[in-house]
């Protein structure tokens, strides 16, 4: 095992290592699935390369909702296997590998009379169905409580912006929740790096062999070749530009984002029924800073595909027109203070994205393994069917995955809780960087200058110094969420290029 921190200083050592050495697996994409399947595979014992053209989550996987579901909307499609799946997958993280990043958090979905007693009666056989699927993938239920009905003053004490014109009450459900999904890759890229993975971001694959790859270095400019035994494309939305084999149907998932006085008081989220849609739902998200995501939208995308999509105007007042349809108050257009949109890798098919399975693909027909579809609660699943594949198709000498009960970076422990002003601080940390807190509180009280959306100048410190952040967007876009609202993104730029002066 090697150390798990991740900086520049690594990155060069690691990359001028990959190119004369070469690896037993080379990843392409630092997503969720790529770091997960350059996780996978160093914890059997492989040599492990990861690349990305950007960053880590630059893609897809830092636009998800933040949560990491049971698949219940799978079920309402009769995808059990699917579900079940999900289910699993949830309870894994929630239990075993990333409990201080991600816990159960209740929703209420609100009884208004435009949603039919019959539909509402359908919706809570359905999330009792998905409380058999937790007890069937044997998550306690002190994590994840079973569904119930509130009555209506219940229900608009836990959020107090709803509407009580003909409320009939709420159902209560429980799913898990993401505190920061890039945050979580971050962890499992260092958690790959710790059992030995070399991270290397800002390296560009141009070409994709059976026996490795064609890069780029995007910081110099340099071209090489890695070698590698077995080579994993995992670059989710864009896997079709390395691998023409592949045909997928990308879909947009556009959030808005808004500061805590637009929606003041929620204690829970919010399931919004879609008029004219049977089985979805918006989300109403409230962040441990403050913040609320409302999403999501399912729409397809056509032709190219961008390396940073954009939130268009009409998801945007779609999405605001759903929302207010449950609102006492409703919430004008200005009150968005950021939108953001990604891409779902979803698999070709008939009919529209949003009835398209989110059952995950891999393919090894080019002589490398290509992973795609899935989602981001079933990330693990995704990165050990990949590895297996890529260790039978190339007869790699390796056992079998052990990331179902390999902790993640910051999983093991709790700090100790303290009290006053420095252990309220202790606390906020612990729900970003878990056991690491501690260490993380000594940077922040060398430079505790805040920097927007209650983060310090000292996290900014140990992002470089320990997550691999190269410059400003790695910071405020990734490494924190600053940047998800572009007036605090601009305020924070000066303290996060003086950070990276050094």
């Amino acid at each position: 095992m090697t150390g798990d921190s991740l900086n520049a200083a690594r990155r060069a050592a690691d990359l001028d290592k990959t190119a004369a050495d070469g690896v037993d697996v080379l990843v392409v994409g630092l997503g969720a699935t790529g770091a997960g399947a350059a996780l996978d595979a160093a914890s059997r014992g492989l040599s492990v390369a990861a690349i990305d053209a950007h960053d880590l989550a630059f893609g897809t996987s830092r636009w998800s909702s933040k949560m990491i579901h049971g698949g219940l909307r799978y079920l309402a499609k009769g995808q059990v296997d699917v579900a079940y799946e999900s289910a699993v997958e949830r309870g894994v993280l929630l239990r075993r590998t990333a409990p201080h990043l991600v816990e159960s958090h209740p929703y209420l979905l609100p009884l208004t009379p435009a949603l039919p007693r019959r539909r509402a009666a359908l919706v809570m056989a359905g999330l009792r169905l998905g409380d058999g699927l937790r007890a069937a993938s044997r998550t306690p239920r002190h994590l994840l409580p079973g569904p119930s009905r509130l009555p209506a003053d219940k229900a608009r004490h836990l959020a107090p912006v709803l509407s009580g014109e003909g409320l009939r009450g709420a159902l209560l459900s429980w799913d898990g929740r993401l505190s920061d999904d890039a945050r979580l890759v971050v962890a499992i890229a260092r958690t790959a790096a710790g059992c030995g993975a070399r991270i290397l971001t800002r390296v560009r694959a141009l070409e994709l062999r059976a026996d490795g790859a064609r890069v780029r270095d995007e910081l110099t400019g340099e071209e090489f070749d890695v070698r590698a035994r077995a080579v994993v494309n995992a670059t989710g939305v864009w896997a079709g530009g390395l691998d023409p084999s592949v045909e997928l149907r990308p879909s947009r998932g556009t959030h808005l984002v808004f500061r805590e006085e637009a929606l003041p008081g929620l204690r829970t989220g919010l399931h919004v029924p879609i008029p004219g849609e049977f089985n979805r739902f918006a989300l109403v998200l409230p962040q441990s800073d403050g913040r609320v995501y409302v999403g999501l939208t399912d729409e397809p995308v056509e032709g190219p595909v961008p390396d940073v999509p954009e939130a268009p105007e009409r998801d945007v007042r779609t999405l605001l027109e759903v929302l207010n349809s449950v609102l006492e108050a409703p919430v004008p257009r200005e009150a968005v203070a950021g939108a953001y949109a990604g891409l779902r890798p979803l698999l070709a098919g008939g009919g529209r994205t949003a009835d398209l399975s989110r059952r995950h693909a891999v393919l090894g027909d080019g002589g490398f393994v290509t992973v795609v579809g899935g989602k981001l609660t079933t990330y693990r699943r995704m990165a050990q069917d990949a590895v297996d594949l890529a260790v039978k198709l190339r007869d790699l000498d390796a056992g079998p995955s052990i990331t179902a009960r390999l902790p993640l970076v910051g999983a093991r422990g709790a700090p100790a809780r303290g009290a006053g002003i420095a252990g309220r601080e202790l606390a906020r940390l612990a729900r970003r960087y878990g056991s690491e807190a501690v260490a993380v509180l000594a940077y922040v009280r060398r430079e505790p200058d805040p920097v927007g959306a209650g983060v310090t100048k000292g996290e900014l410190r140990w992002a470089v110094e320990h997550e691999g952040a190269l410059d400003e967007s790695d910071l405020l876009d990734r490494r924190t969420r600053v940047g998800l609202i572009p007036e605090d993104r601009e305020a924070a730029l000066e303290a996060a290029g003086d950070v990276l002066k050094g």
